[in-house]
């Protein structure tokens, strides 16, 4: 309550604009911006080369989340959220993925939430990431977020929509108990999905307005794009990548630089293979 919350830590010393804007815009709903990447998979694929070479065995998916992962620690204004009109700096560093645990109509999908310190080189999210996938795959394994919404689901629609109101005010307010956001995939850094892994191009996938989702980034399918490099155009596989991201938390040029960054560790991830000490948040 007036600005306390177990997951993040108000703001105080933001510019008039950034005091201004949440008001503005109310809503994540409302304060969307997108952006397309054309990822030349060439620097990464001769990466996974070499690191097979070695006895690693490395994926796409690794190198992405992993680069996401090194993004937040290294600029801490994308992992801010938004609530009730104040800006908060999140207490740690998490990202959501949605995974099925098999490829049928029937199997319904399950989401992780892996919480990370921002030092880990990429090799330690690697193991983190696959272990969670691993274990999550299994038909019987239930994480806490399909508890919490197992416990949910039976509830009759019209309590339903009273206890989603009443979270929401508790959200608002500080009141949110911590199990909750803990177990719910919404109160998180950045949610990533693979939708290339279901063969489509990547979507511009919403934030929801319900929880702290600041940054939410699609995978899409491989493919030949023509791309623009060193005064040349060439046509290269690739895969895109669209971000979907709450433009109250930071300016654009702050975005601009950190996109940048993402791209560098696209073209070298052996960037990546370091231990790094996250960067504070000192607004």
């Amino acid at each position: 309550m007036f600005g306390l919350r177990s997951d993040g830590r108000k703001l105080k010393t933001l510019g008039p604009f950034f005091r201004v804007i949440p008001h503005v815009m109310k809503e994540r709903s409302d304060a969307h911006v997108y952006y397309t990447q054309d990822l030349p998979l060439r620097y990464l694929d001769e990466y996974i080369d070499k690191k097979e070479k070695e006895g690693i065995r490395i994926s796409y998916m690794n190198i992405i989340y992993a680069a996401l992962v090194r993004l937040l620690a290294e600029k801490p204004a994308l992992n801010r959220f938004v609530m009730d009109g104040r800006t908060y700096a999140r207490h740690g560093i998490t990202i959501s993925l949605a995974i099925k645990k098999e490829m049928t109509e029937e199997i319904e999908e399950t989401t992780l939430k892996i919480p990370f310190t921002g030092s880990e080189n990429i090799f330690e999210v690697k193991e983190k990431l696959d272990n969670a996938i691993a274990k999550n795959k299994d038909l019987a394994a239930e994480n806490n977020t399909d508890k919490l919404a197992k416990f949910l689901s039976p509830i009759p629609s019209w309590l339903f929509k009273l206890v989603v109101n009443i979270l929401m005010f508790l959200d608002k307010h500080g009141m949110m108990p911590k199990a909750v956001i803990e177990a719910s995939p919404f109160h998180t850094s950045a949610f990533l999905t693979n939708v290339g892994s279901l063969g489509i191009d990547a979507i511009y996938h919403h934030i929801y307005n319900f929880g702290t989702t600041g940054v939410f980034l699609a995978m899409g399918k491989k493919k030949k794009s023509y791309i623009y490099e060193d005064d040349n155009i060439v046509q290269e596989k690739t895969i895109s990548l669209a971000w979907v991201a709450d433009e109250r938390i930071c300016d654009g040029f702050y975005y601009a630089t950190a996109l940048k960054s993402f791209y560098r560790y696209m073209k070298k991830p052996e960037l990546l293979e370091n231990n790094i000490e996250p960067k504070e948040d000192i607004r």
